[in-house]
């Protein structure tokens, strides 16, 4: 999508997200119904809704059951975090921490991870040049 600002990490992830996703459905036939919870992290509130409106856009809508992780940690409104949670723990933390033990008590059954990063570093971002994305997607059932 050509994100160029290095604090707008979410918008430069999502399309990444998106790719894997998508791409994920295909591969497999699966719709998003089939799984209970689609996590990305870290994408934050702006990232999460570019994810939502560009899947829609292909398709796919998965609004009931898609969140992100960072969303999912932090109170966007009593902890000032503007766009949501920050950095590659946030998917670990909450899966390991809340989702995991969803899956260990059958509130859940099929779970759909996908990590999210950027491929940047100081140079990038000085150098005016856009910041690529990755995604990874894990798919864990009960």
């Amino acid at each position: 999508m050509g994100i160029k600002d290095a604090n707008n990490m979410g918008a430069a992830m999502a399309p990444a997200a998106l790719d894997t996703l998508i791409t994920h459905f295909r591969d497999t036939g699966r719709k998003p119904s089939y799984y209970d919870a689609i996590l990305t992290g870290d994408l934050g509130y702006v990232g999460k809704e570019i994810v939502t409106e560009l899947a829609e856009t292909k398709g796919y809508n998965i609004k009931a059951n898609y969140n992100d992780c960072g969303v999912l940690i932090f109170d966007k409104k009593k902890q000032d975090t503007h766009s949501g949670g920050s950095g590659c723990a946030c998917i670990g933390v909450t899966f390991s921490g809340y989702f995991f033990k969803e899956l260990k008590a059958k509130k859940l059954n099929r779970i759909l991870l996908i990590a999210t990063g950027a491929l940047t570093n100081s140079t990038t971002a000085q150098q005016g040049e856009s910041i690529p994305g990755i995604a990874h997607a894990i798919s864990i059932e009960t």
